[in-house]
């Protein structure tokens, strides 16, 4: 495997300041969805989006947690094909709360303690409290989108919820697939392959930013082959998304990314970068299978990692993912440049689109 060298353009400043716009339109009705929880459910609702502290205070950086990406997505569609950002408001809060109830069990079963720098729900507040947050998201993301789409056309109303609904099926049969996963072993017949691997995170992570995509354009009005093209950037800009969280999984700065550097290595996670390196047929792969195979708690767990992650990147596993975001980041921006779009809101999607694999945390 060859490396591969992407030329990078300085796009983000204006991509953070789409996510911005987007999120600052979005939060406020993020939030009075919530605060239609019950008030200790909601207080670990405000704890998850990062508004405030376990105990209830507003946390210094109360203007939203995360980055808001999915939001942006479902608005910037509506946009592309020509409708008002509002419109895509109720779906981009759909969506978040959909993301938000992930990431909370996806905490509790990875058992993660840190997430964006700051402790996890159930380290916060125990497990069971942590789960019910996480369910009660998610019945306010179908709940709002019922909601909202009660005064749409029965056929848009139906799509609307169906596009939702589906995408849950999507991300937890892509979950309960990277769950079994760390059943199989590193090597032979029975190992994970690295088709099995993507098409694992195009259901993890590429149903979702699939779904906010399709649903801007649809809540938007857009014809249905409109709706199948947001749909299809979506996707594959989902699978350039869970790329390059695997890369910064393994070596993301601490310091940007909340987690400890190797962190999936450490909770010997098969991320795309262990199973493309494992599938090279280097002369290193039975050494880093013998590495990951080894126990958490060995004597020296730190250079047991580092080891690790260095014939990862010899065998060309680093290489490859980069390469894999890249391919799916180029096929996003084809379909946009084919769709017939406003030009804004396109240009805004394109770099959107960039910003998702630059990105370091």
């Amino acid at each position: 495997m060859t490396e591969y060298t992407p030329q990078l353009r300085a796009t983000a400043p204006t991509a953070l300041d789409t996510l911005v716009r987007c999120r600052d339109l979005v939060l406020p009705a993020l939030r009075e969805t919530v605060d239609r929880l019950h008030p200790w459910v909601g207080q670990m609702a405000g704890f998850v989006f990062g508004w405030c502290d376990p105990d209830g205070t507003p946390s210094a950086h109360s203007g939203g947690g995360g980055k808001a990406m999915r939001p942006a997505l479902a608005v910037l569609a509506a946009e592309a094909v020509g409708a008002p950002a509002e419109s895509a408001v109720a779906g981009a809060v759909a969506v978040e709360l959909v993301h938000a109830f992930s990431l909370v069990h996806d905490d509790i079963m990875d058992g993660d303690e840190r997430r964006r720098h700051r402790t996890t729900a159930w380290k916060a507040f125990g497990v069971g409290p942590a789960v019910l947050a996480g369910d009660a998201l998610l019945a306010l993301a179908l709940d709002t989108l019922s909601h909202a789409a009660g005064h749409l056309p029965p056929a848009t109303r139906s799509a609307a919820m169906g596009l939702l609904s589906s995408s849950l099926v999507e991300l937890v049969n892509g979950q309960a697939t990277d769950i079994a996963f760390e059943w199989r072993p590193w090597t032979g017949p029975d190992a994970v392959t690295v088709e099995e691997y993507k098409a694992m995170a195009a259901r993890k992570t590429g149903s979702l930013l699939s779904c906010a995509s399709a649903l801007g354009a649809l809540l938007g009005g857009a014809p249905a082959e409109m709706v199948t093209a947001m749909s299809l950037v979506g996707r594959d800009l989902g699978t350039a998304f869970q790329a390059v969280d695997d890369l910064l999984g393994i070596w993301g700065d601490p310091v940007v990314t909340g987690k400890p550097v190797f962190n999936d290595l450490r909770l010997r996670k098969k991320t795309l970068p262990v199973v493309a390196a494992l599938a090279s047929g280097s002369v290193s792969t039975r050494q880093l299978a013998d590495l990951l195979a080894m126990p958490v708690d060995t004597p020296d767990p730190e250079w047991t990692l580092r080891r690790a992650a260095a014939l990862i990147s010899e065998a060309g596993g680093r290489s490859f993912t980069t390469a894999q975001a890249y391919l799916h980041l180029d096929r996003a921006l084809r379909t946009l440049d084919e769709a017939a779009m406003e030009r804004t809101a396109a240009a805004e999607l394109t770099m959107l689109s960039e910003f998702i694999v630059h990105r370091t945390h």
